[in-house]
């Protein structure tokens, strides 16, 4: 039987595998979670533009964003959503927030007032009055790859 010696064992290391999984499982959550939070603003909405108003920067709120694309559906968190359900689900998240909660609308363009008027009907009787519209600004308007919106109320 061969005795081994200190020359042929070679150097003592760490084990880097359970690291590097560690590492993409974090990188994996994080690009997931990015992803997730910016699913509202991603729609491709085209947006009106606005002559006044001006950007607050208050306190940090909940803000929910209700999207209203050319079609005129109402979608909330990327999802359809009944007009009729929309006070019930405005009570449920103010509950939630335990505080002033902010609802965006951000409605295309070409639709009609009369498709955004039951959404406002419905923070009135849901008692949220901290509405506003995401909108582009005049310096934006003729830059249809630009992605900066901003509340006006």
């Amino acid at each position: 039987m061969k005795i081994p010696t200190l020359i042929n064992r070679g150097r003592g290391g760490f084990n880097m595998t359970p690291m590097i999984d560690v590492v993409f499982l974090l990188i994996i959550f994080f690009l997931v979670a990015s992803h997730l939070s910016d699913q509202d603003t991603q729609l491709e909405i085209e947006l009106p533009t606005a002559e006044s108003g001006s950007v607050t920067l208050e306190a940090v709120k909940r803000r929910i964003t209700i999207n209203v694309p050319q079609s005129g559906r109402v979608l909330l968190a990327g999802r359809n959503i009944a007009i009729d359900d929309l006070e019930e689900k405005f009570r449920q998240l103010k509950d939630e927030a335990n505080s002033d909660l902010e609802i965006r609308i951000r409605g295309s363009r070409s639709v009609d007032y009369a498709t955004v008027d039951p959404i406002l009907n419905a923070c009135a009787k849901a008692e949220i009055w901290n509405v506003s519209f995401a909108v582009y600004g005049r310096s934006n308007r003729n830059r249809s790859d630009d992605k900066t919106q901003r509340g006006v109320e």
